[in-house]
């Protein structure tokens, strides 16, 4: 059977032309459900780092791929403890450097990590019930800027970190900008621009 196909039209491109960038970031409010502002490591793989890289490089990788949450890997991808920029960049490395007698460059992931032992996660199908307002007082209440999910597999039983939630994502998703390591008032920029509703 032939097909006849014919060309597309085509028109030479505007002065200006701009392209679209990917983006997981879509507008909600603190009714929509959890999930609408979640990274979902199923649909957007997950920053790493490994604990014997510098603080310096892990910044660079945080930079890079636009988040400010690694989580912490050991040679078979299981997840050892997660840093952060405020891990990297705030208060915590300056005293190590202090106490050390050290320079910044000497330090590594390990040295800050959080330990997985001391991670809480939230659990999947409690996410799945949620709104995006119950994220932000678990947040609020944890004094953190970022939350894991984690989802056991029905047939291995294996926990794995299923998605992050970050308050600056959910801030910038709500419409506000958030700037600062300060949880306390990422929080409170996050209520006032709700119109003083506390979470």
């Amino acid at each position: 059977m032939e097909r006849n196909y014919k060309a597309l039209a085509a028109h030479k491109a505007p002065k200006t032309i701009g392209y679209h960038q990917p983006s997981t970031f879509t507008s909600v409010t603190v009714d929509s459900p959890a999930l609408c502002v979640m990274t979902d490591l199923r649909q957007v793989s997950a920053a790493t780092i490994t604990p014997e890289v510098t603080l310096n490089e892990a910044t660079k990788t945080m930079i890079s791929r636009g988040v400010r949450l690694l989580l912490v890997v050991d040679a078979n991808d299981d997840v050892v403890g997660l840093i952060t920029a405020r891990d990297t960049q705030g208060d915590r490395p300056i005293k190590l450097v202090q106490e050390r007698g050290c320079k910044y460059s000497d330090l590594h992931v390990a040295d800050l990590m959080v330990h997985k032992e001391d991670i809480d996660v939230l659990s999947v199908s409690d996410v799945l019930h949620s709104k995006v307002g119950h994220v932000i007082a678990t947040l609020k209440a944890w004094g953190r800027q970022h939350a894991l999910v984690a989802e056991k597999d029905a047939v291995t039983h294996a926990v794995r970190v299923r998605g992050i939630f970050s308050a600056t994502q959910i801030g910038r998703q709500l419409g506000i900008a958030l700037q600062t390591f300060e949880v306390a008032n990422t929080f409170a920029d996050i209520e006032k621009a709700l119109g003083g509703k506390a979470l």
